[in-house]
């Protein structure tokens, strides 16, 4: 009689270990965003490797590099090896190279050990939120894919305190050993406990095995297409499954989530980067203009939460265009002269909606394509995002240059925050869940 029941909860527990699994992997990016800023100061002193200021941006920009590299590739193959291998490979590559990271004898190993390592974390965040989206029930991908984006957000704050802490006493190099030491956990547990992908199994034409996990983690099968299209065959090559995303059907979403994502990251970095220097340049103290850094990251955890339940009711794509145009709204704001108890809660609601409207791209791009093309989708859409990641800081930074960040600066992000709705607006709603 009790047998059902405690299938039932066996299931949900099972279920239970995938977003957790895949939040620590989403962490480990929140850990790169943060870990070569927090130590660089270190490798510029001449007890380190003197770096210039330009060997000190090509070490930022090289990893930021591979990350756009393994997003475009490693997203692709996930549509062909399976979102379980895919994500486990990713997670070793990235720690392996971050270990060796910490014995690095100069700054051109470190820069090659940096852009590979960008490689395998590159690809973990679309599979990531592949994965997580297609263990999610009917109408709840939203909030699933924000929540587990706040472990990018925890773990940029949680490297930059311990930063504050290793650095002086240890040494730069065993940030690089504490950012590999997740793996050691993380890697036997995800193949103890991560499954493949129902949505995926059945994608390739393995029914039998989708019909499987299934019904033992308690999911309803995702059928291969939405709405009224005709089912795709599964692509037989890499090549075919990025050249699905410019077909017709699919053309006009892959370019305006692509030109969307490049703002909303130019806006991610650009802020995480550049903040503190510009609130400097308008007159605050270092302490001051930390803390508005500070603030800034604790409005996007908020913001991520809400965004989620946002965009289960609304819908990704109408939210993502709200996020995007109230993050203009307050980045214009930034640039008005307040007290500084008001430019505190104006901070943490540019947090809120800025960080906020490029998860929603990726809660769009998840839900708006079969599961054949789905981690191919989410990698276009990171992989165009890194490409304004690396422009971001560079054009912030020509502006510091200048002497005119602020208000410039601002002016200039709520441009791109506006741009990214507009971007937004030009996708196309599939017929999907």
């Amino acid at each position: 009689m009790d047998s059902a029941p405690t299938t039932a909860t066996s299931s949900r527990r099972a279920v239970g270990w995938v977003a957790p699994l895949c939040w620590i992997a989403v962490l480990l990016d929140g850990f790169d965003l943060v870990v070569v800023g927090a130590v660089i100061p270190t490798l510029r002193t001449p007890e380190e490797w003197a770096l210039s200021g330009a060997g000190a941006t090509a070490v930022i920009t090289v990893g930021l590099v591979g990350m756009m590299i393994g997003a475009l590739t490693i997203g692709t193959l996930t549509d062909l090896v399976g979102r379980r291998k895919a994500l486990i490979g990713a997670v070793v590559a990235f720690s392996v190279l971050t270990l060796l990271c910490a014995f690095a004898p100069n700054a051109l190993v470190f820069g090659v050990l940096r852009f590979l390592a960008g490689i395998g974390l590159g690809g973990a965040l679309p599979t990531a939120i592949a994965m997580v989206n297609e263990f999610t029930r009917a109408g709840r991908s939203g909030r699933a894919t924000t929540t587990m984006m706040t472990g990018y957000h925890v773990g940029a704050v949680a490297t930059a305190a311990l930063a504050i802490v290793v650095v002086p006493a240890l040494g730069w190099r065993w940030m690089f050993v504490i950012g590999a030491l997740p793996a050691l956990v993380l890697v036997p547990l995800m193949l103890a406990r991560l499954p493949e992908s129902a949505a995926f199994l059945l994608a390739q034409g393995r029914r039998a095995e989708a019909e499987r996990v299934a019904a033992r983690y308690g999911l309803e099968l995702e059928q291969p297409a939405g709405g009224t299209d005709p089912a795709p065959e599964a692509p037989a090559g890499a090549a075919d499954t990025l050249r699905a995303l410019f077909a017709a059907r699919y053309v006009r979403n892959t370019v305006a989530i692509g030109v969307t994502s490049f703002m909303g990251l130019l806006l991610v970095y650009g802020l995480n980067n550049w903040l503190p220097t510009i609130m400097r340049e308008a007159g605050y103290d270092l302490g001051d203009s930390l803390a508005f850094l500070l603030v800034l990251n604790v409005g996007a955890v908020v913001g991520l939460l809400v965004a989620g339940a946002v965009a289960d009711r609304i819908g990704a794509r109408s939210a993502g265009m709200v996020w995007f145009a109230s993050g203009a709204l307050f980045l214009a704001l930034l640039s008005v002269e307040l007290p500084t108890a008001g430019l505190y809660a104006m901070c943490f609601l540019t947090g809120c909606f800025v960080f906020s409207a490029q998860v929603l791209v990726y809660a769009f791009t998840s839900a708006n394509h079969p599961p054949q093309v789905r981690a191919t989708a989410l990698g276009w859409s990171a992989g165009a995002g890194r490409i304004g990641a690396i422009v971001g800081p560079v054009l912030t930074g020509a502006l510091v240059t200048a002497g005119i960040a602020f208000p410039w600066g601002f002016y200039l992000f709520a441009a791109v925050g506006a741009l990214g709705a507009v971007a937004l607006s030009a996708t196309r709603r599939r017929d999907r869940p």
